[in-house]
């Protein structure tokens, strides 16, 4: 495999607050690469950093060979990295369809709208069911899904997952987390996931980083941290 995302060194954080320090890791073409941490550990700003809505104060962020600094986050998404940010933030008073549609605004995406539709709706029937109904009207797992349809929409190569399963019942969480691994089986698209249900993101992931205060503390397979003491007793209550 081909390495996708490449960060050397990634420092970053909100005005004088610093939140990352020196975060360096890859993410390989085809993978899914889980991010867990406690709650504030610096996991939703590092996917942030990457997708240009925060700027970094120092490193390298290379992605499919070239250094996005100083690359506005409307340039980001159009090489095809995209980020679905945590709670989906759907547009409640337009129609899935309209939602939809919007993934498929930039250059690279709208010439493959028709065919990209297709699939989504061919991965997720019940937006399809759902398309001319307010995209506000839908449950808590279908606006998750939503979320996820309208990336998918943009033709991401790489696609930056914040929380999808956060305040889903138990039920809906499998779901997603099975559309997850579709979404990189059926579609090769690379995944990088942040999750609170750290077993099931490891359990997913070709591989894994631990970040604690801002640093990454450990890296390894799914199947090593699941099995590591130090991530069974802090993260999964083992």
């Amino acid at each position: 495999m081909s390495i996708l995302l490449k960060l050397e060194g990634i420092s970053s954080g909100y005005q004088d607050a610093k939140v990352l320090y020196d975060v360096s890791l890859t993410v390989e073409a085809g993978e899914i690469v889980a991010v867990v941490g406690a709650n504030g550990a610096g996991k939703s700003t590092l996917l942030r950093t990457i997708a240009g809505l925060i700027r970094s104060r120092s490193g390298r962020i290379i992605f499919d060979g070239c250094d996005l600094a100083g690359t506005p986050a409307h340039e980001i998404v159009a090489r095809q990295l995209i980020m679905v940010p945590e709670g989906g933030r759907i547009f409640p008073f337009m129609t899935v369809r309209e939602n939809l549609e919007l993934g498929a605004f930039n250059r690279v995406a709208r010439p493959e709208s028709k065919r990209s539709m297709e699939e989504v709706f061919a991965l997720f029937p019940i937006l399809a069911e759902r398309q001319t109904q307010l995209a506000g009207l839908l449950s808590g797992g279908e606006r998750t899904m939503c979320a996820i349809a309208r990336a998918v929409m943009s033709r991401p190569r790489l696609l930056m997952l914040d929380e999808p399963s956060l305040g889903l019942s138990p039920l809906m969480v499998e779901r997603v987390l099975d559309m997850i691994t579709s979404l990189a089986r059926d579609l090769a698209i690379t995944i990088v996931l942040v999750e609170q249900n750290v077993h099931a993101a490891l359990a997913m992931a070709a591989r894994a980083y631990v970040i604690e205060r801002g640093r990454i503390v450990k890296t390894g397979t799914g199947d090593a941290l699941l099995a590591d003491d130090d991530v069974r007793s802090a993260y999964l209550g083992i």
